[in-house]
């Protein structure tokens, strides 16, 4: 999840009118909903145009805290992006389709005489998909070369199982006659894995060995399997090229990366896009957490900076498309990591060129959004000075309490830095002091913990804040304030509580260094930047809490027995209902579980009776 903050209004104005696919994301930064569109500006904005959406979207709507984009060359990319996107994240809110089906793919189901067919619908394991594909005459073209050049079987098991005598696809040599036995399983499946390397994209030492194989044919004069295999080879390629529709770089490697660096109005931002087997699979903005200043030098240090920490360690593409080159020692490191050779692309031609400029104009328009959200920090911060008056306001902790009627009770302390969220220095603290649900006790002891090495100028203190807000009212505050006096602190405090109508944006906030009781309108920027802040604690705080409460509640008495694993302790939860209803049976109950030995329900029994 991104710890800038999000402005909607803002990032609607600087939408692109292209082509490409956006996400939303919701407070946790889990993705609702992955869609494509035509013109992004124009799409977008209709979520918040208007009133004429389904409950599912209204639903939805109401649970956006973020939203992503990413830009296409043409709407059919964005289509299958889009697709692609809702494969690996799989989205809450894409459950259906707006046509009602999927898109198509190519299936190889999981018999031990594989059977290829056209697709749509949910993929389902243990069968092997390939694809999307960007229409159903795409798939089609693909399974009739795959039938010439490999001979699989596209008939139903109904009529698999019950042939006496091979098809006419057999005479035309588009099928090996595994009805009929005329090939082992072992060939099949020899046949199978060919293919589905070749879908894969892992083509090179199959193309290869048929080159080698028709190259002695020749030389042999076998004329007629040279000419076979020829064909086979053509094939290969042809239905290659229906598949990866993106570049013909997909026939002779699998992995490509562009990596397009690119400064302006002082922000420089590396966008990254990976192709795997031929299709989109990774497009994202980064940002490094340093100043880059306009000189080229610095920006192919960062350059370097990215590729090291990206690639050392993890999965390395064949390609690397860019304006900048690797230094040859990473190269080489990077190479002997991956055992094959990296070929670098700085000055692109063509198709290159054209993914390279689509890359380095994502990374403008992220550039673009990230000075507005920006800029409109500054102001919201500027309005907390003013209200608060207090100057300079750069570092702000919140603190929220999270608990299940006393149970496992969770303090949050969440940090906002310069201009923007920094997880990275956030902090749980489990609360020992109270167990009956008191925040006030949990709200002291949060704040004990977290600022007595402040107060006493251990060097291992975090940064002193300008602002230290509470989510809760005065009693909550009067906590903090006997915190201040003990350790004698003077930061301003600010508390956020619930109004009368208990609704959100319509908060009291209590300045108790003046007693003022404030409640501005919801559009105030102060509010809002409070509200933000406010709203990553009680996130942080529920999430540590409900980690904390369910980690307590799977432990039990049956942890404590050997000879009890996850299994059997699922089994006899399953039965009995409860641990109190294991301890109630006999041991000649227990016995009539399914795994449970009577050795071991007697020492189950025994466990629980003392005996």
């Amino acid at each position: 999840m991104s710890s800038e903050a999000f402005d909607l209004s803002v990032f609607l104005k600087t939408l692109p009118n292209l082509p490409g696919v956006y996400r939303m994301l919701d407070k946790n930064g889990q993705v609702l909903y992955v869609g494509k569109a035509v013109n992004l500006k124009k799409r977008v904005n209709s979520y918040f145009v208007g009133k004429n959406h389904s409950p599912r979207i209204l639903l939805m709507i109401k649970q956006i805290h973020r939203i992503e984009i990413t830009t296409t060359r043409t709407d059919t990319e964005a289509l299958i992006l889009e697709n692609n996107l809702i494969k690996s994240l799989s989205p809450k809110y894409n459950i259906l389709f707006r046509d009602d089906k999927s898109y198509p793919y190519l299936k190889f189901s999981a018999h031990p005489f594989a059977q290829i067919r056209y697709y749509r619908g949910k993929l389902q394991s243990p069968h092997r998909y390939f694809g999307p594909y960007p229409n159903s005459q795409a798939v089609k073209e693909s399974i009739e070369i795959l039938q010439k050049v490999f001979r699989l079987r596209t008939c139903e098991d109904n009529v698999f199982n019950h042939r006496s005598r091979p098809c006419l696809l057999y005479q035309i040599h588009r099928c090996s006659g595994a009805c009929c036995g005329l090939i082992s399983e072992q060939d099949y499946t020899h046949d199978i894995q060919q293919a589905s390397h070749f879908l894969d994209g892992k083509t090179d030492d199959l193309l290869h060995t048929l080159t080698l194989d028709m190259q002695t044919a020749a030389r042999e004069l076998n004329f007629e399997k040279a000419a076979a295999l020829r064909d086979k080879i053509q094939a290969l390629h042809a239905v290659q090229s229906r598949q990866f529709i993106d570049s013909q770089d997909a026939q002779r490697t699998q992995k490509i990366d562009i990596i397009a660096p690119v400064l302006e109005n002082g922000l420089l931002c590396i966008h990254c896009v990976a192709i795997r087997f031929g299709r989109r699979i990774l497009d994202h903005s980064f940002f490094p957490n340093i100043q880059i200043d306009n000189e080229e030098n610095n920006i192919q240090l960062a350059f370097e900076a990215f590729v090291s920490q990206r690639y050392i360690d993890k999965e390395v593409p064949h390609i690397v498309i860019s304006s900048f080159r690797l230094p040859e020692n990473l190269r080489q490191l990077l190479e002997n990591q991956a055992n094959h050779k990296i070929t670098q692309v700085h000055q692109p031609k063509g198709e290159r060129r054209v993914w390279l400029n689509m890359a380095e104009q994502n990374a403008r328009l992220s550039i673009a959004q990230k000075s507005q959200q920006a800029e409109q920090q500054h102001k919201r911060q500027a309005a907390l000075e003013a209200l608060m008056g207090v100057s300079p306001i750069s570092r702000i902790e919140c603190f929220d309490i999270s608990h299940s009627f006393g149970e496992a009770t969770v303090a949050s302390c969440v940090v906002y830095d310069d201009y923007a969220m920094r997880p990275e220095q956030y902090r749980r603290f489990n609360i020992h002091s109270t167990h009956t649900g008191d925040d006030y006790a949990a709200m002291k002891e949060a704040l004990t913990r977290r600022y007595t090495k402040l107060a006493q100028n251990d060097e291992d203190a975090p940064p002193a804040p300008d602002l230290v807000i509470i989510d809760g009212g005065k009693g909550q505050l009067t906590m903090a304030l006997e915190v201040w006096a003990e350790l004698n602190l003077d930061i301003p405090l600010i508390g956020i509580a619930k109004g009368v109508e208990r609704k959100d944006g319509a908060e009291d906030l209590i300045i108790p260094a003046t007693g003022e009781v404030l409640n501005p309108p919801p559009t105030h920027l102060a509010r809002l930047i409070l509200q933000m802040v406010r709203d990553e604690a009680h996130r942080f705080a529920i999430t540590g809490h409900r980690k904390r409460r369910d980690k307590a509640r799977t432990h039990n008495a049956l942890d404590e027995i050997d000879g009890v694993g996850a299994k059997r302790k699922k089994a006899l939860i399953a039965h009995f209902g409860s641990v109190k209803g294991i301890k109630n049976a006999t041991a000649e109950e227990i016995a009539q579980i399914d795994g449970i030995s009577p050795l071991l329900a007697e020492k189950i029994y025994a466990y629980f009776h003392g005996e």
